[in-house]
């Protein structure tokens, strides 16, 4: 093709709509989500993020190190691990490769494949904290989705009752630190239960009647003893037996003395009750009130990998929600993957769960931007002032956006006002000429004139950190 020669058009002007229909009368796909999925807008997502940011400096209080696996495992990894309702839930396919596949349903189960495989370079105890989502094809529930946030911490390679203490004790201080004062942690220790079994003469029907036995408060006493009675082939005064240990209420003395009677003196329970005191004692010294502290043998988890103390955490203002946060030891759990005994003990706090609790309890702020100040822009002869003023702030640490076009000054406080800033700056062509700024609390819609230059806006920053505080 010579220099005055005019290449031919492409045969489909646009690569986006190669067939021949007008992109105007094609018909458009209806923009929805999956079940049991869910989009976050800001007003959603801001919170969430603070609430990760909380959990991330909590566990890292306690000397837990930050981790991350894969979203995918071998299938072999996933399953028979929690329960069979957990394997009907793996979301699983084969991958390009014709490997068998599945989406974590859990962070522990990942957790002990990882320990197993790296615990020789990280060395016992390991302390890990992981966030990241998991998937479970369950049905929906309110504060439940198929794709999930977990907050994990685990402590991994010993079976020290200290490390259960210090998991009580992170939970009190995670929800403390969100902001929550009326919670309650339930503790329990399967060795108990599964204790009274082996009395009962039930240790191989163990998994059927502690499945059954988690149901207990869903579904009531009746329906819990049927249960048992179908699914783990035993006789009503046997399930009997396991409901009235499971039904031990009061002071903590008085439970652990029934709980002593009740198991006849059983080895297994009885190392069980002594370690479930020790577990609630050093939680009472380590600052979390007793309060808050609850004994419940009721508790079992419907995890199956669960083998000694176990946590469920229910708010007060909102018992209906669930546990918030749960969890226990699993000691044996490695040992699918590694001929070496590696002990673990952790929780999981349940960030979507708790964050639909937060906006049933009406505790999410009303905000739809991270950003603290609002800098309106009405004068374009000032624009690059607006901008260094923005940067100004940016630098002393304050979340500044200004606004984008040049529109009346009541549009834009009014978008200010709905997007949830707590501040508003307002600077025309008199305030550039005196080096002042006007200051406005957009929730009670006072105002104040505040001394500001470029070269030294300590004034504003300063009035800034004052109210933000």
């Amino acid at each position: 093709m010579t220099r005055c020669e005019v290449a031919a058009p492409p045969r489909f002007p646009c690569s986006r709509n190669p067939s021949s229909k007008p992109i105007q009368t094609m018909s458009l796909i209806q923009p929805r989500t999956l079940k049991g999925f869910r989009d976050y807008l800001p007003a959603v997502m801001i919170p969430r993020e603070q609430l990760m940011q909380t959990a991330r400096e909590v566990f890292r209080s306690f000397g837990f190190a930050p981790i991350d696996t894969p979203t995918l495992e071998h299938l072999e990894i996933l399953t028979g691990k929690g329960s069979d309702e957990t394997d009907r839930q793996i979301y699983r396919f084969q991958d390009n490769g014709g490997r068998d596949v599945g989406m974590r349903f859990d962070l522990t189960v990942p957790l002990a494949r990882f320990a197993a495989q790296h615990i020789g370079t990280l060395g016992t105890p390991f302390k890990r904290y992981h966030i990241a989502p998991v998937w479970r094809g369950e049905n929906p529930q309110a504060g439940r989705y198929r794709e999930f946030i977990q907050c994990d911490f685990d402590t991994i390679g010993t079976e020290s009752v200290l490390a259960d203490i210090e998991a009580v004790a992170v939970i009190n201080n995670l929800l403390e630190t969100i902001g929550f004062d009326r919670f309650t942690i339930s503790i329990n220790n399967r060795a108990v239960l599964t204790g009274l079994l082996d009395h009962l003469g039930l240790a191989d029907r163990s998994v059927p009647v502690l499945r059954s036995l988690d149901k207990l408060a869903k579904i009531g006493r009746e329906k819990t003893i049927n249960e048992m009675v179908t699914s783990a082939e035993i006789q009503p005064a046997q399930a009997e037996a396991v409901l009235q240990l499971a039904e031990c209420t009061g002071e903590a003395d008085a439970i652990f003395a029934k709980l002593t009677e009740i198991t006849g003196g059983n080895e297994k329970a009885a190392t069980g009750i002594g370690r479930l005191r020790d577990i609630y004692e050093g939680a009472l010294a380590s600052g979390v009130p007793a309060r808050r502290l609850r004994l419940d043998v009721s508790i079992a988890r419907g995890l199956d990998y669960y083998t000694g103390v176990i946590f469920e955490t229910i708010l007060d203002d909102l018992p209906a929600i669930g546990s918030v946060c749960s969890g226990g030891r699993y000691d044996n759990l490695a040992g699918l993957y590694t001929k070496q005994h590696l002990p673990g003990i952790g929780a999981s706090l349940g960030l979507d769960r708790l964050i639909a609790a937060m906006e049933q309890l009406k505790l999410l702020p009303s905000t739809s931007t991270p950003a603290s100040v609002f800098v309106a822009y009405f004068d374009e002869s000032h624009r690059d002032d607006y901008l260094r003023l923005a940067s100004n702030l940016r630098a002393a640490g304050i979340g500044t956006e200004v606004y984008p076009e040049s529109k009346k000054l009541g549009a834009q406080l009014k978008y200010a006002d709905s997007h949830g800033f707590p501040f508003a700056i307002i600077a025309g062509g008199n305030e550039w000429g005196e080096g002042q700024c006007q200051l406005k609390q957009l929730n009670t819609k006072e105002t104040e004139q505040i001394s500001y230059s470029h070269d030294d806006p300590s004034k504003l920053v300063e009035r800034l950190r004052e109210l933000l505080k």
